[in-house]
């Protein structure tokens, strides 16, 4: 099991940028693919982006180009840099981490982004 802290959330206006971090606690490098999802009002948490231990990534269609999801390993951190943001990425944005493979079972308690138009 790993437990996830996220940080970094706040208000922003459209066009602007937020970077989401989430601290684990173990080495990343042990963790075989880590994630961020986020859930708007009334939605489904929906896949954000995900990242394997060796680097593989992958980004919902919607953040593609805008969003990147770089580690410092040395800091046992993962992060979210979302760029050029939109009204309609405002949810709480939660970090997942899947320690063995397969589904993502450990969660952080998520954190609140709100974009203004």
């Amino acid at each position: 099991q790993v437990q996830l802290v996220e940080s970094g959330g706040g208000l922003v206006q459209a066009g602007g940028s937020l970077r989401l971090s989430c601290a684990a606690s173990r080495s990343i490098f042990s963790i075989a693919a880590m994630g961020w999802y986020r859930q708007a009002p009334g939605k489904q948490r929906e896949l954000v982006a995900t990242i394997t231990t060796g680097g593989n990534t992958n980004y919902a269609d919607s953040v593609k180009g805008r969003f990147t999801i770089p580690r410092d390993n040395a800091k046992n951190t993962m992060y979210l840099q979302m760029n050029s943001l939109r009204p309609e990425d405002t949810a709480v944005y939660y970090c997942a981490a899947s320690l063995r493979g397969g589904p993502f079972r450990d969660w952080g308690p998520g954190t609140q982004v709100t974009v203004s138009s």
